[in-house]
């Protein structure tokens, strides 16, 4: 299980920050142990990379994006605001007041505050080499519960993607990913990732 150091704290993709202490006995790799939790005061202090999403005290890093990951996420939102939405690459949401998730892209009207505290339209997740595709389309499932009507799961090096709205079953794309009225061409989205491959 690999580790990040942020504000002196160890964090994995995995593995729960210990809040403004030392890592307790039984939370080195390959062992289990107390599980300390980090109030969501502090949680919103941070700013250090990666971004991190917090659920009930825990705080869990995402995966770091590669090139095909930036790519996507550089032109998704310049696909949909084209559409006259604003796409906000990694914005905060808060789903409740115990949890903060960071989809890759989301859509959202104009909010109050630094992040948005109702449902956004759109939710949008790209696949790292590290994420599963189940751990994306359950993240999609809080999402739902929070009210967003539609999701997004985008897999840039497979060159694919999955819809997945509130009231249907995950669906996988093969020409046109939708959203209500907007859409997104899987041909013009993945044309980017040609020059860079």
């Amino acid at each position: 299980m690999s580790t990040t150091t942020l504000s002196g704290n160890r964090i994995g993709t995995t593995e729960p920050v210990a809040a403004g202490s030392p890592p307790v006995s039984g939370q080195e790799e390959g062992r289990s142990g107390p599980v300390p939790l980090m109030p969501v005061e502090e949680y919103l202090r941070l700013t250090e990379k990666p971004n991190c999403e917090y659920r009930d005290g825990v705080v869990s890093a995402k995966a770091m994006g590669t090139k095909f990951h930036s790519i996507i996420q550089r032109v998704l939102p310049m696909l949909l605001q084209r559409q006259g939405v604003q796409a906000f690459p990694e914005l905060t949401v808060r789903i409740s007041p115990t949890k903060y998730l960071v989809p890759d892209v989301a859509v959202a009207g104009d909010f109050p505050g630094p992040y948005p505290t109702e449902p956004v339209l759109l939710c949008c997740e790209i696949l790292s080499p590290e994420d599963r595709l189940g751990a994306m389309l359950s993240k999609c499932e809080e999402y739902h519960a929070w009210g967003v009507p539609f999701c997004w799961v985008i897999d840039p090096v497979k060159r694919t993607a999955w819809e997945y709205h509130s009231v249907a079953e995950p669906m996988r794309v093969t020409t046109t990913l939708r959203a209500g009225e907007l859409s997104v061409s899987l041909e013009e989205l993945f044309a980017a990732l040609a020059t860079a491959s």
